[in-house]
């Protein structure tokens, strides 16, 4: 709760809440019941016991009916474990390593009470960091003419990370483009002048990030302040939030990151949620944000099912298939999100001169988003190329 992270959980979750309050509460058997919610700080960021321990908490002093949020994959397996064998519904809400849901498959009634939210996960996200991948590198090509692009690859030294990593030491030769170098800073560090540098002296033309933790705003700062001449593209959660640009000081200007919202018409739900959520938190949603589709979610399985029994609600959640804020929601065999072209797509937004436009998907299988806008190379990244 001391990141944006918990913060865009606490507030997405609060706007259902009081939402769906004000109507009267959630339809039990008959009976309006209200909804209360409960703020336990995992502190997973830094402590996986202390994630332990604030699940035993919520658990076992609190008393919850429903447990929504984890981030850190390292700690949301641990807190699964404790949920499940509890039975406790856990709708996970900013944990994307895909094993969380191939416990589902793999021992279906131990961990049936798990489901994702949001975000979709690693091998889905980076499908989407691909695309948006190949829109960057598509225009550079076309802009300055470089015929074999080089591309660092740089994550944050944490588990979700580690299979996007992976595929992409596979896919990117299969792109045709080449591996300039990986590197893995901490999730937490605040310098990456050395990472940065060596990536510089390494011809790379574009960074590939991953970033989920608040190693995302010096990253982009500083590349900003570097003048690096290649465009930052990829995962980071930091930039997905209006408070980015003022803690970059500006300098993380034309940063792409993939994300889950943005203020354009996914579907008739996307923007009013958008303008309600910043209008009440000074500031757009992040992905974590997405506890408000949980809860809907939720809700609507509750009054389906007209009970709260963890059981009975399972087979309800799973027959899951609702317009929510991201889109299209169906839930996976395994309890994942359905992702593609008819259902959640995630997007790609970039800082443009003080604001976080969406420019994919941008006729993606013939899809664009109404409030779409074209890409844009970084000025200093043209003009070190033309200089060449």
């Amino acid at each position: 709760m001391q990141f944006t992270q918990g913060e865009g959980q606490w507030n997405g979750a609060t706007l259902a809440a009081e939402e769906i309050n004000k109507a009267g509460g959630v339809l039990v058997n008959g009976a309006k019941r209200p909804i209360e919610l409960v703020k336990v700080d995992s502190n997973e960021f830094l402590s996986i016991p202390d994630a332990t321990n604030a699940m035993e908490l919520a658990i076992s002093r609190y008393k919850v009916d429903f447990l929504v949020g984890g981030f850190r994959s390292e700690a949301v397996m641990v807190m699964q474990d404790i949920a499940m064998d509890n039975k406790k519904i856990f709708m996970g809400c900013g944990a994307a390593h895909p094993q969380l849901c191939e416990r589902v498959a793999k021992d279906y009634d131990r961990y049936k009470y798990w489901f994702r939210v949001t975000p979709i996960n690693s091998k889905f996200l980076v499908k989407v960091d691909f695309l948006v991948l190949d829109m960057v590198a598509k225009a550079m090509a076309k802009q300055l003419e470089i015929p074999k692009l080089k591309v660092a690859v740089v994550a944050e030294k944490a588990a979700w990370a580690d299979p996007i990593v992976g595929i992409a030491q596979q896919s990117l030769p299969k792109m045709g483009m080449e591996i300039a170098g990986v590197w893995r800073p901490s999730p937490t560090a605040t310098d990456t002048t050395a990472e940065l540098s060596a990536i510089q002296r390494a011809g790379a033309n574009i960074i590939f990030t991953t970033f989920s933790s608040s190693v995302g705003i010096p990253f982009a700062k500083q590349a900003g302040e570097l003048k690096i001449p290649a465009p930052l593209v990829g995962i980071n959660v930091e930039a997905q939030k209006d408070g980015f640009w003022n803690a970059t000081g500006g300098k993380g200007n034309y940063t792409v990151t993939v994300g889950t919202y943005a203020r354009v018409k996914i579907n008739d739900k996307t923007i009013p949620f958008f303008d309600k959520y910043e209008k009440q938190f000074k500031e757009a949603p992040n992905y974590t944000a997405g506890t408000y589709d949980a809860i809907s979610i939720l809700k609507h399985a509750i009054e389906k099912a007209a009970t709260l029994d963890a059981d009975k609600l399972v087979p309800f959640l799973e027959k899951t298939d609702m317009e929510v804020t991201s889109g299209r929601f169906v839930f996976t065999k395994d309890h994942d999100v359905t992702w593609g072209p008819k259902f959640v797509t995630a997007v790609g937004t970039q800082w443009q001169d003080g604001k976080n436009m969406c420019v994919w998907p941008n006729n993606w299988n013939g899809l664009t988003y109404e409030g779409t806008v074209p890409y844009k190379l970084p000025d200093w990244v043209i003009e070190y190329y033309k200089k060449k």
